[in-house]
């Protein structure tokens, strides 16, 4: 019996939709992107602030030895990283980060056609597989 994956759309913004989305998302500029998220009940979420409050609550919850929050940590403080990571969105579709295939293909279908425009460079499609994304590194396993 074959488990059924669950998905994940991100696209990577230009240097003006980044700031744009870091700053509140509430520019007239960005009505395509929001339009296509309002489309499909999705909320945009930048990923940089996402593994900011990931490592926030785990320092907070004194859970700071397990290796993802080690590997967060270490992408955070990383100014070429985190400066990657502030222009990377994840859409949550109904408020799920991950969600069936058939509303992931929606929604990356309709976010091609801004690909190359002012807003969008890529946007690319995860599934929750976990070999088919990456691992911490080995030196911070323990």
């Amino acid at each position: 019996m074959s488990e059924e994956w669950q998905f994940q759309i991100r696209a990577t913004l230009t240097d003006r939709a980044a700031e744009l989305i870091c700053e509140g998302g509430a520019a007239p500029e960005l009505e395509a992107l929001i339009t296509v998220a309002e489309r499909h009940n999705a909320q945009i979420r930048n990923q940089y602030e996402a593994f900011a409050e990931f490592c926030s609550e785990a320092e907070a919850a004194g859970e700071t030895q397990s290796p993802l929050y080690k590997w967060t940590k270490v992408t955070i403080d990383d100014p070429a990283k985190a400066a990657k990571h502030k222009k990377i969105v994840t859409f949550y579709v109904n408020g799920d980060e991950v969600y069936a295939r058939d509303a992931a293909e929606a929604l990356e279908a309709d976010l091609k056609p801004l690909v190359g425009g002012p807003l969008v460079v890529k946007v690319n499609k995860y599934d929750s597989n976990p070999a088919n994304n990456p691992q911490p590194p080995a030196h911070l396993m323990s």
